[in-house]
C-alpha cells in the first residue's frame, strides 16, 4: 500500500495521577527522523517514544509532542538544589570576610533565591511501568498517524496512476509521429534544394545521403522503447508493498532524461509540443512523489 509522508496521530491516557497525551506530526524528509519534545523531568522516557514511532514509520520527519498534566491527585516532592545552595553560601561567606560584614546568610535568604526549591511531580508507578505506558501510548498515536498517511497515499496512488496513463498516451503519439519526421524533413530539404538550384539537376544520391544522416540523428526509437520500460516499472512500483518514494523519484529522473533526449532530437513542431506536455506532467509527478514514503 502506498503511504504518504504527511499525517497526524494522537493518543492520550491517564496514569498515576497524570493526563498523558502524545501528538505526532509527520512531514516530508529524505530519511527517517523522530524529534521528541516532552517535559524535562520525563525526558528519560524519550527513547520509548522514538522506538514506538520508528517501529511503524520508515521515512519522513516525525515531531512528537508529549504533554503531561497533573490531575490534582498526583503526588509531588520538594527538591532542593544543593549545589546552588552551597554555591550561594560559599559566595556569601567570602563576601562577608572580604567586605568585613557582620550579617550572615540565613535560611530565609536561601529559600527566597529562585530555583533553590522546586516542586517535582512524582509518579506512583515504577520507571519500567511508566516507560511501557509511554511506549504503548506512542504506539497508539503512531497507528493513527500511519492510518492517515495510508489514506493520503491512496489519493497519491490514484493521481500518479492517472498521470502515468497520460504519459503513456503522449508516448504513443510520439511513436506515431516518429516515422513522419524523416519524411517531412526529406520533402522540405528537396523543396529547398530545388528552390536554390532552380534549373540545375538534383543529385538524388546526395539528397538520400543527407536524409539518411538526418534520420540517424533524429531517431528516437530507442528512447521511446526505454520510456515504455520505465512506465512499466513505474506502474509496478505503485503497487509495491514496500516504501517506494526514493525508487519512484529515481525513475522519474530517468524518464525525464529520455524525454529531454527526445526533445533535443525533435526538429518537428508536433513532437516538440508533446515533449513540452510530457515535461509539464513529469514536474507534477515529481511534486507528488516528494510526499511518498
Amino acid at each position: 500500500m502506498m503511504t504518504s509522508m504527511t499525517g497526524f496521530g494522537q493518543a492520550a491516557r491517564s496514569l498515576a495521577g497524570f493526563r498523558l497525551q502524545i501528538d505526532l506530526k509527520s512531514v516530508n524528509h529524505r530519511y527517517c527522523e523522530v524529534v521528541v519534545r516532552m517535559p524535562r523531568e520525563w525526558a528519560r522516557y524519550e527513547d520509548a517514544v522514538k522506538r514506538a514511532v520508528l517501529a511503524r514509520v520508515k521515512r519522513g520527519r516525525v515531531d512528537a509532542f508529549v504533554s503531561v498534566e497533573r490531575d490534582g491527585k498526583a503526588p509531588q516532592t520538594v527538591e532542593v538544589d544543593w549545589a546552588l545552595a552551597m554555591g550561594y553560601r560559599q559566595a556569601a561567606e567570602q563576601m562577608r570576610e572580604k567586605l568585613s560584614l557582620s550579617e550572615e546568610l540565613s535560611l530565609r535568604d536561601l529559600l527566597s533565591i529562585p530555583g533553590m526549591v522546586s516542586l517535582k511531580d512524582k509518579p506512583e508507578l515504577e520507571d519500567e511501568v511508566l516507560e511501557r505506558e509511554l511506549f504503548s501510548c506512542a504506539d497508539e498515536a503512531a497507528k493513527e498517524l500511519v492510518t492517515m498517511r495510508e489514506r493520503e497515499g491512496e489519493v497519491l496512488l490514484a493521481d500518479l496512476e492517472q498521470r502515468i496513463g497520460v504519459m503513456e498516451s503522449y508516448r504513443l503519439e510520439a511513436v506515431q509521429l516518429a516515422p513522419i519526421i524523416v519524411k517531412e524533413y526529406a520533402g522540405k530539404l528537396k523543396s529547398r534544394i530545388q528552390e536554390l538550384l532552380q534549373h540545375m539537376p538534383l543529385d538524388e544520391n546526395r539528397l538520400a545521403m543527407e536524409v539518411a544522416l538526418f534520420a540517424d540523428r533524429a531517431a528516437i526509437d530507442e528512447e521511446l522503447t526505454r520510456l515504455n520500460s520505465h512506465f512499466g516499472q513505474f506502474k509496478k512500483l505503485l503497487r509495491s508493498a514496500e516504501p517506494v518514494g526514493r525508487k519512484l523519484d529515481f525513475l522519474v529522473q530517468e524518464i525525464n532524461r529520455e524525454v529531454n533526449t527526445i526533445g533535443s532530437k525533435a526538429n518537428y513542431a508536433p513532437l516538440s509540443s508533446i515533449v513540452v506536455e510530457m515535461k509539464a506532467e513529469l514536474e507534477k509527478m515529481r511534486e507528488q512523489i516528494q510526499n511518498i514514503e
